[in-house]
């Protein structure tokens, strides 16, 4: 692509803006990998068989590693999305048009639509029941006490009342918007502020018992922290394939040493970046059909339940897994096209022009000029 001599600044601020990356492909990826874990755990009622829990020796899930990514994902595009808002409100609006319009189509889908059909209490009881408005309600404000239906059994197993297991995350996920929102506005998004936010999270990691009252936002802190360090790092050499290797090996004695969990921030958050940001990686079209992991994310376990509730509880997970796969992948669809998208337009202000700094570290190519980065890389939800 030949500069215009006449306009080399715009040319740069173009050249700037519109970065590529595998960023949807990496969430697409963690959102396709929570489907799979959730279909065994659901199938089975255990989580012994799942592929990752049983390469790391019972240490985690395959689903459980696809949220961490979605948070050290988050962590680094939300970063991005409040240096380039200049706006604290503006910030905080596009962060409540991301996440809550489809989670709360997802809440009373699945409280009145979804728990009338699976039910074995008869419609109108359902209905006069208080759960279903409890569980809307109370979910609406990330608060978990409802999470099971009236009469709503998916399978004959430990698993099969509960209706989604995956909303946990969400409360987590908006309080580490909030979290960036405060540092933001208090100037105190420094690299050396989230060094501290990731010792403080592997120390909720490593520490439990004295450090549990901080709950699942000290829980998820550390791969939060990871992607927001990697974001304050990008303009330097972090990203290096040396490093990517050391991180590997790091990650791979993780697992004998028992702390593939504690050390999953430093080593699996990295690669994980490291692999959505490599120049040389054709980029994938993750999105040539919307923006789906997050209605994939959010729809998943209810979808499942579903699928396996219809046929009779006795479906092996790889069944239930390629079935749901395609009903939630419609869902999705839906979910993006007809409430998303539409919620996205509705940010105030010029939000796509106001990019700022490109997110590609320096030094690395413009694979295209052409390709602007999709809407999904300017903070989207991890879920």
């Amino acid at each position: 692509m030949k500069t215009d001599a006449g306009a080399p600044a715009a040319t740069a601020a173009a050249a700037r803006d519109r970065r590529e990356n595998n960023f949807d492909a990496l969430r697409l990826v963690a959102a396709l990998s929570v489907l799979l874990s959730h279909a065994i755990f659901i199938a089975q009622g255990v989580e012994k068989n799942d592929p990752l829990n049983l390469l790391t020796g019972n240490q985690a899930m395959l689903g459980l590693a696809g949220v961490f990514v979605f948070f050290a994902v988050s962590g680094f595009l939300v970063t991005q999305s409040f240096e380039q808002t200049h706006s604290p409100w503006r910030y905080l609006i596009k962060r409540v048009l991301r996440i809550f319009p489809a989670y709360l189509v997802c809440l009373a889908l699945t409280a009145f639509v979804l728990g009338p059909i699976v039910t074995s209490l008869p419609l109108g009881a359902y209905l006069h029941h208080a759960d279903p408005w409890r569980y809307v309600f109370y979910n609406s404000f990330f608060d978990g006490r409802v999470h099971e239906l009236p009469g709503v059994v998916f399978v004959n197993n430990q698993t099969g009342a509960e209706v989604n297991g995956s909303l946990w995350s969400l409360g987590c996920e908006f309080d580490m918007y909030l979290m960036v929102l405060v540092l933001g506005v208090l100037r105190l998004i420094r690299l050396p502020v989230c060094l501290l936010l990731l010792a403080l999270g592997m120390a909720c990691i490593a520490f439990p018992d004295a450090l549990g009252s901080l709950g699942g936002w000290g829980w998820t802190l550390s791969f939060f922290a990871a992607g927001m360090i990697l974001y304050k790092l990008r303009d330097t050499r972090i990203f290096d394939g040396r490093i990517a290797l050391l991180a590997l090996l790091g990650l791979a004695i993780s697992i004998p040493l028992r702390q593939f969990i504690l050390l999953f921030p430093v080593f699996g958050c990295y690669l994980a970046l490291y692999l959505a940001l490599h120049p040389k990686l054709p980029i994938i079209p993750a999105t040539k059909f919307g923006d789906l992991s997050y209605g994939l994310y959010i729809f998943g376990w209810p979808s499942e339940g579903l699928v396996i509730w219809l046929l009779h509880g006795h479906a092996a997970w790889w069944q239930e897994f390629l079935l749901s796969t395609l009903l939630v992948g419609a869902l999705a669809f839906l979910s993006w096209h007809l409430i998303e998208k539409r919620a996205l337009r509705l940010k105030p202000g010029k939000a796509w022009q106001e990019r700022g700094p490109g997110i590609m570290p320096k030094g690395w190519p413009v694979k295209s000029l052409s390709a602007a980065t999709s809407p999904s890389n300017t903070g989207a939800p991890s879920g």
